[in-house]
């Protein structure tokens, strides 16, 4: 490039310490919460409830309830799954940080990887390694009701190569090497075009929208739309970003510049001037009319990607999003029963072609250490399904359009059918499926700790401030470069142990 080559939980750090201290005193029974370490054994057959926290919404949870029905149950009839929605992120989170304060938590739960160092302060989370590792076997009815079989406790190799390596190997981004959690569903970043619109007019800057580009031709092209709907009198802003902390750590991947790091004191190291360098870029896109986010335009993007010029609508023709919400890229129908416009979906743009970076999200799984163990063991079989179980993988991407976290799904049938349908009018879902998967060597995670989820959250706030601010600084760096020191300052006074004390 030619300029540079959610919430704060109110639940403090010493709260959570604290039930480490209660486990140490004595939780023995049930579902009480233990610390140290535990041992991975075999499921014996006992009768034992799994307490299992998610984010689902009913259809989500109903597929996961049928498959249980027709398959769990059938193989492991003493154990019961009591699955409980808890909200969004923000809000499971809060349930088990407070739940941990009393020595309590369930048996599993959804999660974001900020979530898990946060638990994890107490020492509350299960390493995983011993039980992916186990050879051991656990007796299971079949299926069919013919009999029984043994079931290896652990992974197959086969079973661990199935995972998009980028979101097994998540589990592992907490500092330590072990492996804390497993992928449930992914989503991603895509930037989503107004496919009809490039093709009826002809831009000097537009590039092959199916080709690998730069933030510098999508600037050309902002500039040139911009220009010419100005001249058809249509309100325009060429360019929605959803995400503002997405769109800075994106770039940090990108450039190789410093974001956040898992070496405690070292944490929060995104205050560089190289960082600097591409906010100021940006503020003078948002400053000439190119961009707008969810934050500054008060509301998702996709609104004004969808909305009508015709109608004197503030319109955008490029948007980046998730690729979970490409449902809300396609636009209504006219009363004829046919589509404003084709959407088109590809890659976002790259700093760097030999570093091509995207980001990953979506939920994760953590089992908490329990002083029952077999409640563990049951625990890890539940997790173990849920994550292995191709059929229940596909059912759940077709169903939300969030990425399976398993590769093997392109086998199955019905979920291969689907894809094929794969359009920018009918089935945008799909397209966005088909080119998530296209984009997966190049997905990324950040470092987790306690302080990565308020990290992320500055820095969004950082990129808005820079933003609506910028045009009426009069010493551009200058003004960049005491948002981010205050921002710093900020994450400091809350998180000091993310910084050295030299």
């Amino acid at each position: 490039m030619k300029k540079f080559g959610k919430s704060i939980l109110s639940l403090s750090a010493a709260a959570i310490l604290a039930s480490s201290a209660l486990a140490g005193c004595g939780g023995t029974e049930g579902s009480k919460v233990v610390t140290g370490d535990v041992e991975a054994i075999p499921y014996d057959g006992s009768k034992v409830t799994v307490v299992l926290y998610h984010t689902m919404g009913e259809a989500l949870e109903n597929i996961l309830k049928n498959h249980l029905d027709k398959t769990f149950y059938k193989m492991y009839p003493n154990i019961t799954v009591s699955v409980k929605k808890q909200g969004d992120y923000d809000g499971i989170k809060e349930q088990i940080s407070n739940e941990l304060t009393a020595n309590n938590a369930p048996s599993i739960a959804y999660c974001y990887p900020d979530h898990v160092a946060l638990y994890n302060i107490g020492k509350a989370v299960l390493p995983l390694d011993d039980f992916i590792a186990s050879t051991d076997t656990v007796t299971a009815k079949k299926v069919d009701g013919s009999g029984e079989e043994q079931v290896q406790i652990g992974f197959t190799q086969a079973q661990i190569d199935d995972f998009y390596p980028a979101y097994y190997e998540e589990g592992k981004s907490f500092g330590d090497g072990k492996m804390y959690t497993l992928p449930v569903m992914k989503s991603t970043e895509l930037m989503y075009y107004n496919k009809t619109y490039f093709e009826e007019n002809e831009f000097e800057n537009e590039f092959d929208f199916d080709q690998p580009f730069t933030w510098d031709q999508l600037e050309a092209l902002c500039r040139e739309v911009l220009e010419y709907e100005k001249s058809q009198k249509h309100q325009c802003i060429p360019l929605g970003y959803d995400s503002e902390a997405n769109w800075f750590i994106t770039m940090c991947e990108q450039l190789k510049t410093p974001y956040t790091s898992s070496e405690a004191g070292k944490n929060i190291i995104f205050n560089d001037e190289r960082n600097h360098a591409f906010v100021k870029e940006f503020s003078q896109w948002y400053a000439d009319g190119l961009v707008t986010t969810k934050e500054l335009s008060g509301g998702y993007t996709s609104s004004l990607f969808v909305a009508d010029e015709n109608k004197g609508e503030l319109k955008s023709y490029i948007n980046i999003g998730s690729s979970a919400g490409a449902g809300y890229q396609k636009p209504e129908k006219y009363e004829n029963g046919e589509y404003p416009f084709e959407v088109g979906i590809t890659s976002i743009p790259q700093a760097d072609f030999n570093n091509k970076k995207v980001i990953s999200q979506g939920p994760s799984l953590c089992l908490f250490k329990k002083a029952d163990k077999q409640e563990m063991a049951a625990a890890w079989l539940v997790a173990k399904f849920i994550t292995t179980t191709v059929e229940l993988q596909a059912a759940w991407s077709l169903n939300n359009g969030y990425m399976s976290a398993l590769q093997s799904v392109m086998d199955n049938s019905v979920y291969a059918g689907r894809l094929a349908k794969a359009n920018g009018y009918t089935h945008v879902q799909e397209l966005s499926i088909k080119k998530s998967i296209e984009q997966s060597e190049n997905y990324y995670v950040s470092p987790a700790f306690h302080g990565s989820s308020e990290a992320r959250d500055q820095v969004g706030v950082l990129m808005q401030q820079c933003f609506t601010k910028y045009a009426k600084a009069t010493d551009k760096d200058a003004f960049i470069k005491d948002i981010f020191d205050s921002t710093i300052k900020s994450i400091k006074t809350q998180y000091p142990n993310c910084f050295s004390k030299a």
